[in-house]
């Protein structure tokens, strides 16, 4: 999605932000082994305390069902993990987005006081030099809660992890407007060894990019991730989308497609891919759907760039006949819905913010998790995912997705129906973090 550029936030959420916000209306590689790293941990661990009641929000959009970070954590299987002293301690997480937030500091002050998180410092950078925020400016009001959004979910997911935030002065759109800004800042984080988590929030569509200066920049990003991710450690997460099978057509990003199609980076082979659910809470338990519903859609499809990736091609017959030598986007998913997402704070108010926006950076908390517990970074992930997903591990590993489907409505564009195993609503489902990381570090070990 593009409204006011901010291509994952649900629309709807982002129009009830303005009203209420603006108006009357680290360390980049640790060579600690696993167990020591464990011993040393839990000298020190950090275990925030379990609250389980959110904040009055700003405002509600309609049945909500709002979670703390202490329950986020429990659904993904994290909060063991915390308890054990994995907290992602060592790690650091990059957030890249344009313009960023001028309240992102004080902010994240009430938000940790509110759920008992410990202090962090967000380190922000703007190697490209800073515009000046307009309050009245819509693109940047929407930059300004993704980068809230990122960096909330990431410390209440992973609360001892560092996290660096690199801002851009031009909005990312569709096409390559925003992209050569975008790539300075992933080739800055690399030089200078900001983290080995690259969290990215934002995308434009597959139809923006097919012309020939769209085609030779993401040859480039593609060369770029292929390196960094096999020889240098680095992993990289990219939300979907939320527009369901579908996505956007113009470059100002107002017009949406009639046919399906998926978008860039997510549909890159050497990166993670993250599509949404809905969490649904029944008594002490959480189940998900695919998150379909008035504010949007779980991104997927499959990708008219590049082909079947090795790590699926291990996937049934079934599954191939539907990626007929096609990427298929995305991986994993989590929650994205708004209307069951964690409480944020934003300028001074509490509310709800969703989209694949949420779900990516929960992954990248989960990763710097990862990273911790294996000791180095882990870099890329996905062969060593789809290899779980066809073990026996994969029942306890991951949430697998079954109910739901990723249609637009609003163009009759028809989606991907969730079934058992991968599919291109959800891809392999979400995490049970306390199962999943050490058998994907067993799995990445040379």
């Amino acid at each position: 999605m593009k409204l006011f550029t901010v291509r994952h936030i649900s629309p709807l959420l982002i129009l009830c932000l303005l009203l209420i916000f603006f108006g009357p209306l680290g360390n980049y590689r640790s060579n600690t082994p696993m167990t020591d790293a464990l011993d040393q941990s839990m000298a020190a661990r950090t275990i925030p305390p379990p609250i389980a009641t959110c904040p009055h929000l700003a405002y509600s959009t309609g049945l909500t069902t709002c979670y703390t970070p202490y329950q986020l954590r429990l659904a993904y299987g994290v909060e063991s993990l915390l308890e054990r002293g994995f907290s992602g301690k060592g790690q650091t997480v990059v957030d890249i987005v344009s313009f960023g937030s001028p309240t992102l500091q004080q902010d994240m002050d009430v938000f940790n006081k509110q759920f008992g998180l410990p202090p962090i410092n967000v380190q922000v950078i703007a190697p490209l030099g800073t515009k000046a925020f307009d309050p009245h400016d819509t693109n940047m009001l929407g930059w300004a809660e993704e980068t809230e959004l990122d960096v909330q979910i990431i410390h209440a997911i992973a609360p001892d992890a560092g996290i660096v935030v690199l801002t851009s002065p031009v909005a990312e759109v569709e096409g390559t407007v925003g992209l050569p800004q975008f790539w300075q800042l992933e080739q800055y984080a690399l030089a200078h060894h900001l983290g080995s988590i690259v969290s990215q929030s934002w995308g434009a569509s597959e139809l923006t990019l097919q012309d020939a200066a769209g085609q030779q920049e993401v040859q480039k990003w593609d060369a770029f991730y292929q390196q960094t991710t096999t020889k240098q450690g680095v992993t990289y997460l990219s939300a979907s989308g939320d527009k369901g099978a579908t996505d956007f057509m113009d470059m100002q990003g107002q017009k949406l497609a009639s046919v399906p199609t998926t978008s860039f980076p997510a549909d890159e082979p050497w990166v993670t891919s993250v599509g949404g659910t809905t969490l649904l809470r029944e008594g002490n338990t959480t189940r998900e759907v695919v998150w379909n519903g008035a504010t949007g859609a779980s991104g997927g499809g499959f990708s008219a760039f590049f082909p079947t990736p090795a790590y699926q091609q291990s996937l049934p017959t079934a599954v191939q006949s539907q990626l007929n030598h096609r990427r298929g986007v995305p991986d994993v998913a989590a929650v994205a819905d708004p209307n069951s997402e964690m409480a944020i704070y934003v300028n001074g108010r509490w509310g709800l913010i969703g989209g694949t926006s949420a779900s990516t950076p929960l992954w990248a908390g989960i990763v710097a998790i990862a990273n911790q517990m294996a000791g180095h970074p882990l870099g890329f992930l996905n062969p060593a995912l789809y290899k779980i997903a066809q073990s026996p591990a994969y029942a306890q590993d991951f949430h697998d997705i079954t109910s739901g489907d990723n249609t637009n409505a609003e163009t009759g564009v028809q989606g991907y129906p969730a079934v058992a195993g991968w599919d291109a609503s959800t891809g392999l489902g979400s995490p049970n973090a306390e199962k999943l990381l050490p058998d994907l570090i067993k799995e990445m070990q040379p």
